[in-house]
């Protein structure tokens, strides 16, 4: 005759624990999100950092394409204006260049946390379907594209009134190591390369 399924005695201590451990409070912990605590923020795409960084204008991380390759910013060379040296008038251009570099991009970095803002009020208030955000999601790209085209072009405008001497000093005090003039990285036309990084 069937019977019943039943646990046998000598695995019910097995099956207490299995029990306990799924819990709801350890199944909570099992998929808390690692966007916990984030729903606090003003802008919840933008952490506190991001917000100060683009506020005061600061790069963040928008002109890696020309700082890896070679091509120094303003910011940072003059920050290294005595170790790499810089002579008085490469500083006075290269702040002039910084300047404006900062200025744009503090009203490029309002546009992008604005247009963030609008995104978020959107959901918030349920105000959003698949055609606004479509337009709300544009104009946040273009106002990221806007803001990294003011870092990257500083560092082109930067580039040409350095040495290679001194970009090669720049990339050493910078970390990045190496001589670019004596070195090309990998998949770059040594030629084309020297003569983008000013080398003599």
């Amino acid at each position: 005759m069937f019977r019943a399924c039943q646990t046998p005695r000598r695995l019910l201590p097995a099956f207490a624990i299995a029990l306990c451990c799924a819990s709801p409070a350890g199944a909570a912990e099992t998929h808390k999100s690692p966007y916990a605590g984030e729903h606090t923020r003003p802008v919840k795409s933008l952490s506190p950092d991001d917000l100060a960084e683009l506020g005061r204008g600061g790069g963040w991380g928008l002109a890696k394409a020309a700082e890896l390759n070679g091509m120094p910013g303003p910011a940072h060379l003059l920050e290294l204006k005595d170790e790499i040296p810089l002579s008085a008038d490469q500083v006075t251009k290269i702040a002039a260049i910084f300047e404006r570099m900062r200025t744009r991009a503090i009203a490029g970095g309002q546009r992008l946390v604005g247009a963030e803002r609008t995104l978020e009020t959107a959901f918030v208030r349920r105000t959003v379907n698949e055609r606004t955000l479509h337009t709300l999601l544009s104009e946040i790209g273009q106002a990221r594209t806007a803001l990294r085209y003011t870092h990257l072009a500083a560092h082109l405008e930067t580039l040409p009134l350095l040495t290679g001497t001194q970009i090669a000093r720049y990339n050493e005090l910078r970390g990045y190591g190496g001589d670019p003039c004596a070195n090309p990285p990998e998949g770059h036309d040594p030629e084309m390369w020297r003569r983008h990084n000013g080398c003599n």
